[in-house]
């Protein structure tokens, strides 16, 4: 049985990141929080885009925000299937220090076919986010 099929835990989330090279790549880890998955990105050296500030690469961000929110929706629907970006938006509200990085997110909205999540990525302080991030996805 395929690491993206049936995920019902945190465990599998974690088995489901190990599939997928990209998450890999970025270095993604989840744990439960509340009962919730709370995403997480470890400091890396090689995710830093801006080495004079320095600061983390816009499009990690984005990247660890846009897989946190298909590996939530995989967690939260019954459903197989992995789901399918249709639109995706970020606002950058702020330098992503070279420092830890967490994201959470929302499920806004969720039909048979669409799902709405809203995304927000922070590091000290969840009241003040790095960036936010709203998408849709096409549900397999």
């Amino acid at each position: 049985m395929s690491a993206l099929a049936n995920i019902q835990t945190i465990d599998d989330l974690s088995r489901a990141i190990a599939a997928i090279p990209y998450a890999t790549l970025l270095g993604i880890k989840v744990r439960e929080e509340a009962g919730e998955p709370l995403f997480y990105l470890p400091f890396q050296d090689r995710n830093i885009g801006n080495t004079i500030l320095p600061a983390l690469h816009g499009g990690v961000i984005g990247g660890f925000l846009e897989n946190a929110a298909v590996l939530h929706l995989m967690w939260q629907r019954e459903g197989e299937g992995i789901p399918r970006v249709i639109d995706f938006s970020i606002d950058y509200l702020r330098s992503g220090r070279a420092q830890d990085l967490y994201g959470r997110c929302e499920i806004v909205r969720q039909g048979k076919r669409i799902a709405n999540v809203l995304m927000t990525a922070w590091q000290d302080d969840p009241t003040k986010p790095v960036a936010q991030a709203r998408a849709h996805f096409l549900l397999a």
